[in-house]
């Protein structure tokens, strides 16, 4: 490895979390640095200097995924598609092919453990951000990202985007008000209280509490699961489809403590086998939201399978 391509890779868990953030997918934002790094390569001797090499690779990756967003539509949760159920003892909806699931991410594969390192804002990837994310028009999206997160200046995005600075400043006010309409309000907790809870979670299902369980959620919690279209909001509504759909008996289940998207996350074995990835919303000693992924590809992210 040269000493280019070295210099390259020193930029890719920054730049996998910034074209997760774009499209929603990891799958597609390992691919999309990929096509970075190769666009960068081939056009490494025009690169002058003139901006560092972060920033032009930044602009590259940026640009490749809005190409390849004009021909993919936009990921979401359960949440995303509408009203939440209210009767937990309906069967669930499924969703049809053409619904593309929001994918979680590893903090492993984008959170640098060195912490003198270059290191990705655990905030700028909570799941709800990047669901909410995708409710704007891609080029507001980027505008967004490269101003909010990366704390570009507007000639900077302008530069990037080929754009105005007016219309940067425009775009980005577009997006601020679109998303402080769709987002759920941010909740968190310092990390030792989030892993107490992920603890108190994981117990619970291993020795199917639902006592425990309910102690555990706020009463306005949240329940999805992707791949199908209902989800549930309320305790209340939340708490009878767990004990009937979900817990079990004791030895069903065990957890693998994780973690994903900035969030404490478990890996979820039924009998035994990998089933489910579930990342969760702790809002100081309680759990607010349950997002669950049983897709067997995301799943094996987690576990190294």
């Amino acid at each position: 490895m040269g000493e280019f391509e070295r210099d390259l890779e020193t930029y890719r868990r920054e730049l996998i979390a910034h074209c997760y953030r774009m499209v929603g997918s990891v799958d597609d934002a390992e691919d999309l640095v990929q096509e970075t790094y190769l666009r960068a390569w081939r056009a490494q001797d025009g690169f002058e200097g003139r901006s560092s090499l972060r920033s032009w690779l930044y602009r590259i990756a940026t640009n490749v995924c809005l190409t390849a967003l004009e021909k993919r539509g936009r990921r979401v949760l359960p949440s995303g598609l509408g009203a939440p159920g209210d009767n937990p003892f309906d069967p669930l909806e499924p969703a049809g092919p053409d619904v593309e699931w929001l994918q979680p991410i590893p903090d492993a594969l984008v959170v640098a453990e060195d912490p003198a390192s270059v290191a990705v804002r655990r905030d700028s990837l909570r799941l709800a951000l990047v669901a909410s994310l995708q409710f704007l028009p891609p080029r507001q999206r980027a505008v967004l990202l490269l101003r909010d997160v990366l704390a570009w200046r507007a000639a900077e995005v302008g530069t990037a985007l080929d754009m105005s600075v007016g219309a940067v400043k425009s775009a980005l006010q577009r997006a601020r008000a679109t998303l402080a309409r769709v987002t759920p309000e941010q909740v968190s907790a310092p990390p030792a209280q989030a892993r107490a809870v992920l603890e108190q979670y994981v117990k619970a299902f291993e020795n199917s509490d639902a006592a425990a369980l309910e102690r555990l959620l706020t009463e306005d919690a949240v329940l999805e699961m992707s791949g199908v279209r209902t989800w549930f909001s309320g305790r209340a509504t939340c708490m009878p489809y767990l004990v009937a759909q979900a817990l079990g008996s004791p030895g069903d289940w065990r957890g693998m403590p994780t973690a994903a998207n900035g969030q404490p996350a478990a890996v979820a074995y039924l009998h035994g086998e990998p089933y489910a990835v579930a990342v969760l919303t702790v809002s100081a000693t309680r759990l607010a939201r349950i997002a669950l992924f049983a897709d067997p590809d995301v799943v094996a992210r987690f576990t190294g399978s």
